[in-house]
């Protein structure tokens, strides 16, 4: 199975253009996995609520059409994150779109700084679907929570896509851990330069990566530059989760002492 990712620099607010530069970047790939950055539709330094509403838009809406025909015409499984509006809730979301017209749409449950002031917290809602593989979305920050992770791979995820963009220097490698512990395959995207907008400037960190269920990085990008990157993969391979002759990463979890020691601390 080929997957990889497309680090890019997204402008903000030229949705259109973003998705130009995606079509053209992706326009000779054919049979593939793609994840593309957190947000590469709009950018990602929003000043105020408004203005993430004004750029957010329905998972049914134009923009995601136009990465569902890319998925079809290319027979690609494509993920990367848009800002959606949902009624009156705005929320920071990532799509997956499958050849076969179907789209999944995971929304951030752990949002980072400012990211408060301008979306909605969503419910939480881990999923895992078959897009051939089982896929498991995540985005940016979800990686300093353990439990984002854990809880795709005990509903049997083989890869977790992580559409992202990296400020904080440590997720690249806390990521290859994330993949140690659960036996899952994982994707991040990250996007690169920066974005300097209502007086606060944010430097993003590059480092795409793919990380194997055993914590090794297969490829990883550069600090600095838009790069599209493949390599082959069995997904199979996430689903042998031994460790040793005797010790098996999920079914060697003692789920009561983790909740016993939660009720203890709630009673504090």
């Amino acid at each position: 199975m080929r997957v990889g990712f497309l680090q890019m620099r997204p402008r903000f607010g030229d949705v259109e253009g973003n998705v130009d530069r995606v079509e053209e970047a992706l326009r000779g790939t054919r049979d593939a996995l793609v994840v593309l950055p957190e947000l590469c539709t709009t950018g990602y330094v929003f000043v105020s609520r408004s203005e993430t509403a004004a750029l957010a838009e329905r998972a049914d809406g134009p923009t995601l059409d136009r990465f569902r025909s890319l998925a079809r015409r290319n027979r690609l499984v494509l993920c990367g994150g848009f800002a959606e509006r949902q009624g009156r809730r705005l929320y920071n979301s990532a799509f997956t779109v499958t050849p076969a017209g179907k789209t999944h749409v995971y929304r951030k449950v752990h949002l980072f700084d400012r990211e408060k002031l301008v979306f909605d917290v969503a419910p939480p809602r881990f999923e895992v679907f078959r897009a051939t593989a089982r896929l498991g979305m995540m985005i940016c920050f979800d990686w300093v929570f353990p439990e984002a992770c854990r809880s795709l791979a005990v509903q049997g995820a083989d890869i977790v896509l992580h559409p992202s963009n990296l400020v904080l220097p440590y997720c690249q490698n806390a990521m290859t851990t994330r993949c140690l512990e659960n036996g899952v395959f994982a994707i991040t995207c990250n996007r690169v330069g920066s974005e300097s907008r209502g007086g606060k400037i944010l430097r993003f960190t590059g480092g795409s990566q793919v990380v194997d269920p055993r914590g090794r990085v297969l490829v990883r990008a550069s600090v600095d530059d838009e790069e599209l990157r493949l390599v082959d993969i069995d997904p199979e391979a996430a689903r042998d989760k031994g460790l040793t002759a005797r010790n098996d990463l999920l079914a060697d979890r003692r789920p009561e002492a983790y909740r016993a020691v939660v009720a203890r601390a709630r009673r504090r």
